[in-house]
């Protein structure tokens, strides 16, 4: 997507606050404020409760709507089918192109999956724990956890060693391979606009800073596998092998 298109891009920002912390707040609009407007900001919860008062300075800060939706059923997350109801109202209406919904709950699958047939772009934006049922059925998914480390570190964070529990979900070697082979020329050589876009289709949660770096340029020029040239500001990337130089 162009700079233009991401500038007039509308977004309705859907935020399931019974699963999603207030600290990510401000990260997740900064974030999506690379894609377009946030033009709908919509918070879903029980806000006569306590479990929320976290949120209500977020609320105030960032101009974000409540939306009360009470706890009938002890255990079970009722702001669900208050997000789906609106969400199918917002498509209906046909104010905004895209859609963000905010949650790590495998329930909005269908959701995503729904407005997506209707032509829409779906970001999903949630924890390391989110299925993968809802991480396949957006058009991008953007772990929180990223967000957060790069907020802590103004600089393009570092390289570092990561447990199992938060470790990339994806075989970068193998996913980069695929992509580079899929969209290649018969030398070999592939955009790397080209590969980027095979990468986001295939593997909705891909993300350049899960491995340490801002851009896709950085994390595809350390790769000792292939190798790289750039012709104006067109870039390339092909697979090394042993009979190429």
């Amino acid at each position: 997507m162009d700079t233009d298109a991401r500038t007039t891009t509308r977004i309705a920002v859907l935020i399931d606050c019974d699963n999603v912390s207030a600290k990510h707040a401000a990260d997740v609009l900064e974030e999506l404020a690379k894609y377009g407007t946030p033009t709908v900001k919509r918070a879903y919860g029980d806000w006569t409760t306590q479990h929320l008062a976290g949120w209500k300075a977020e609320l105030h800060r960032h101009a974000i709507q409540p939306v009360q939706q009470f706890a009938y059923t002890v255990g079970k997350n009722s702001s669900d089918s208050a997000l789906i109801i609106d969400a199918m109202d917002l498509l209906w209406q046909g104010n905004v192109e895209a859609f963000a919904l905010v949650s790590s709950d495998s329930d909005f699958t269908r959701l995503a999956t729904r407005l997506r047939e209707s032509g829409k772009r779906v970001y999903g934006l949630g924890r390391r724990k989110t299925p993968e049922s809802l991480r396949r059925a957006v058009d991008q998914f953007i772990f929180l956890e990223i967000l957060q480390d790069q907020a802590n570190d103004a600089s393009p964070p570092p390289q570092r060693s990561v447990d199992a529990a938060d470790s990339p979900t994806i075989n970068l070697q193998s996913a980069l391979t695929k992509a580079i082979n899929a969209t290649s020329n018969d030398d070999g050589w592939a955009s790397l606009g080209t590969v980027g876009q095979h990468l986001s289709r295939a593997h909705a949660d891909f993300d350049p800073r899960d491995f340490g770096h801002q851009k896709l340029s950085a994390l595809v020029a350390e790769q000792p596998y292939l190798q790289t040239r750039s012709e104006g500001p067109r870039s390339e990337v092909r697979l090394r092998s042993r009979r190429r130089s």
